[in-house]
């Protein structure tokens, strides 16, 4: 661990919050780091002060009786509470739903993350193994009946080859441990793999341009299939064949 996760960690240790791993973890790094021992020292010191009893106050009874004279009285006391329960238990289920939105958003953010880094791989997979295709062939005839009962839904195959995208055929992958397309293009010597995911029901998504791993990742969502096309080619030209790809579907 470093200074600062162990500065985030110091109060949970002292708490005794923390499951013995991360305990050990803090532990180890301030025995050897001064200043986060300096810091657990301060918190210990400012913790003991708090819990003396030098810093209790107790109320004069001349200031206990003007505050009782101010409370109403016991009947309304009853409707109060209850008022406030009330409010306790609607902000408590507020935050349980704000939370709970936020914790799906923050899952599905890394769920994206996660499948970004797995087609990447699968491409660089298809380069080393020299596995690039399952059907070769220029003619998208041949390669979209291909996939006929490999996947739930065909896959979109179009000739880019008159715009400068020449189709090399396509294989079976592997993307989230589901089976997808993978339909290959050329663009000079630099080879587009284009990852088809089935997405029934889920609406049509405007492209993302994203970069992992000195590759770049054009990522849409059409026709209920999710689409990455990723590939070692600039930004401006991955966009290019995307935008392309898109208007051959749309002809």
């Amino acid at each position: 661990m470093n200074c600062e996760e162990v500065t985030i960690l110091l109060h949970a240790l002292i708490d005794g919050e923390l499951d013995a791993g991360n305990a050990r973890e803090v532990e180890a790094h301030v025995e050897i780091c001064p200043n986060c021992a300096a810091q657990l020292q301060n918190f210990q010191d400012l913790r003991k002060a708090l819990m003396s009893s030098s810093l209790r106050f107790a109320a004069p009874k001349s200031l206990l009786a003007r505050i009782e004279g101010k409370l109403p009285a016991p009947g309304v006391t009853r409707a109060n509470r209850r008022s406030v329960i009330r409010s306790f238990a609607f902000g408590a289920t507020a935050s349980a739903l704000a939370a709970s939105g936020l914790l799906v958003i923050v899952m599905r953010a890394d769920d994206q993350r996660n499948i970004l880094g797995e087609v990447v791989s699968a491409h660089l997979r298809s380069l080393q193994a020299q596995h690039l295709t399952d059907v070769l062939s220029t003619d998208q005839h041949t390669v979209k009946p291909w996939f006929n009962g490999r996947l739930d839904v065909a896959p979109p195959v179009v000739d880019l080859t008159a715009q400068g995208f020449t189709l090399l055929g396509g294989r079976l992958d592997y993307v989230d441990a589901k089976p997808v397309a993978a339909i290959v293009y050329r663009r000079r010597v630099h080879v587009i793999n284009l990852f088809c995911a089935p997405a029934p029901g889920e609406a049509a998504r405007s492209a993302v341009m994203e970069s992992r791993q000195g590759f770049n990742v054009r990522h849409w969502r059409e026709n209920g299939i999710n689409l990455w096309a990723v590939s070692d080619i600039a930004a401006d030209e991955l966009e290019e064949f995307g935008e392309k790809f898109e208007a051959a579907l749309r002809q």
